[in-house]
């Protein structure tokens, strides 16, 4: 017996509780070995929005065009063939940042106030960007490159949740200064948060002072452990053609076998990679176009040199994104990072050399000197093997390559023919984010958002599929519901396709089905009173 004061136990006992304490204490050390397992941190997110690329421009969509920083991302992640937008620049943008058609944020067409609510001009109080939704949920925020979703103050970046901002106002911009495209009184206007930026002739190229801002953002990210949403959106290869010499001496000459050999190429390309349906017909040369055969010598090294330009926008533009991407791995967060890449509208048939309130027509092709465009020959090209161009509602106008990249989540080389809209980035990001749409924000009550998380293509998983989409810019009306299409430009008649067979548009069935035409503008014009479109030629 071993005495305790107060207290007396037999050895045994005492034997007992000592092993007892050992196996605990030992199972307390094995507890604290283990390895802490913290709550998966939220991905990162880049937005890169290319401007006026059309559909077949970069590599993994049919181009010939060196896009090896694209590709690889084409590779390695998620391909969208059937993505649309909105046809043209401002809509586009609006539709991307706030989940909305465009008229329902305030921009039904450009920048230019209407007079009527939707076509105002500008963001409207009943929407949100996702930079102010994401902001609320933790991400820091920056946006590098055109904006164009309006000139007044409350509608720029800086008060639209981005915490960093390098933006060009406008529609375009040279890629040397910030002197005026045009001679009516219209200005280029840059803004560093809300302070005005002045470019001269010595500037850094465009494309590369919008890289470098979005790098200088991404070092800051660094060592902060909260998340980022970065929105890159490039004005390249928007009008005016201009690049960087040595970037236009690798493609010059390369463009010799003129638009109709090329736009057979590409399409080759694209049914060789599965891109497009070989039950597609590649549409007609555009009727505007001659035929290359037909030009002289003198002509064919001028289109030559204009398609050099152009081409040489895009390579830069890719090296570009590849900068973005080296940042971000030497960062570390690559891995945790989802980037989606997309285009505004499609090539554009824009002639401006014809425009007789553009400036500086007459410079060097490519230079600070020269305002020019690539026109409809080579926006024909792009958009292979679509028909029309930016602007127009027929599938050259609005369809645009997408590309997801998520590292360990989505499985590389995966092609989806799923029908996804820019009004889905806005429910996607959020789902990332793992943040919901609110019914009101800052006081005021939103537009329910209208597009639909697209998370499920990352894992190979089906998606709930819009009802139907529409479009209407400047009078130029479309709707697409399953695999049946109504397209009508301004001023036209109504044409209706079977997109499962004819994607290209080649085969009016209007008069085969008048039922579903009828369908179909019903529905189209349901749409229109709800988000407020008004006939163009009351308004233009």
């Amino acid at each position: 017996m071993i005495s305790f004061p107060g207290k007396r136990l037999h050895v045994p006992i005492i034997k007992q509780r000592m092993k007892v304490a050992i196996k605990l204490a030992r199972l307390l050390l094995l507890v604290a070995a283990l390895p802490v397992f913290a709550q998966p941190a939220k991905p990162n997110i880049i937005i890169i929005l290319a401007d006026d690329l059309g559909y077949s421009d970069i590599g993994s969509f049919g181009g010939e065009i060196k896009t090896s920083t694209l590709d690889k991302l084409a590779r390695n992640g998620l391909v969208m063939t059937q993505f649309y937008n909105a046809g043209r620049c401002c809509p586009s943008r609006a539709s991307l940042l706030t989940g909305l058609y465009p008229h329902q944020a305030g921009i039904g067409d450009m920048v230019q106030n209407k007079g009527v609510a939707s076509y105002q001009g500008y963001l409207n109080d009943s929407c949100v960007t996702i930079a102010q939704l994401l902001k609320k949920a933790g991400y820091s925020t920056t946006v590098a490159g055109k904006w164009h979703v309006g000139l007044v103050p409350s509608a720029w970046a800086v008060n639209r949740g981005f915490d960093k901002s390098f933006t060009l106002q406008n529609n375009g911009s040279s890629y040397f200064n910030s002197q005026p495209l045009y001679n009516d009184g219209r200005t280029v206007t840059f803004l560093n948060g809300s302070q005005e930026v002045t470019r001269t002739d010595t500037s850094t190229y465009l494309t590369q002072a919008i890289t470098n801002f979005a790098v200088e953002a991404l070092e800051a990210e660094r060592n902060k452990a909260n998340p980022f949403f970065l929105y890159v959106a490039y004005n390249a290869p928007h009008w005016p053609i201009q690049a960087l010499p040595e970037d236009v001496a690798r493609y010059k000459g390369k463009y010799l076998t003129g638009w109709d050999a090329l736009r057979k190429q590409r399409f080759a390309k694209q049914l060789a990679t599965g891109i497009v349906d070989k039950s597609w017909k590649l549409s007609e040369r555009f009727e505007n176009v001659p035929d290359w055969n037909s030009l002289t010598d003198q002509e064919k090294d001028k289109w030559d040199t204009r398609m050099a330009i152009y081409a040489a926008m895009v390579d830069r533009m890719d090296k570009s994104i590849g900068e973005i991407l080296d940042k971000l791995k030497a960062i570390r967060k690559d891995d945790n990072t989802l980037i989606l890449f997309l285009s505004d509208n499609g090539g554009s048939a824009d002639d401006v050399r014809n425009w007789s309130y553009v400036t500086q027509k007459n410079g060097t092709p490519g230079t600070v000197n020269s305002i020019d465009s690539y026109e409809s020959p080579w926006g024909n090209v792009s958009n292979t093997p679509f028909r029309l161009f930016k602007k127009n509602t027929h599938e050259g106008g609005i369809a645009s390559p997408f590309i997801a990249w998520f590292p360990k989540r989505i499985k590389g080389g995966t092609i989806s023919r799923e029908v996804g809209h820019l009004i889905d980035i806005l429910p996607t990001c959020l789902a990332v984010a793992g943040t919901t749409y609110p019914h009101e924000f800052n006081g005021n009550i939103l537009t329910p958002t209208e597009g639909i998380s697209l998370t499920n293509l990352f894992v190979n998983q089906p998606v709930k599929g819009h009802n139907a989409l529409f479009w209407e810019h400047e009078g130029s009306r479309a709707v697409r519901k399953d695999n049946w299409k109504l397209v009508a430009e301004h001023g036209k008649p109504w044409a209706l396709y079977n997109l499962k067979t004819d994607r290209t548009e080649t085969q009016n069935l209007a008069d085969q089905y008048p039922k579903k035409v009828a369908e179909l503008a019903s529905d189209y014009q349901s749409w229109s009173r709800k988000v407020g479109v008004v006939d163009w030629d009351r308004i233009k």
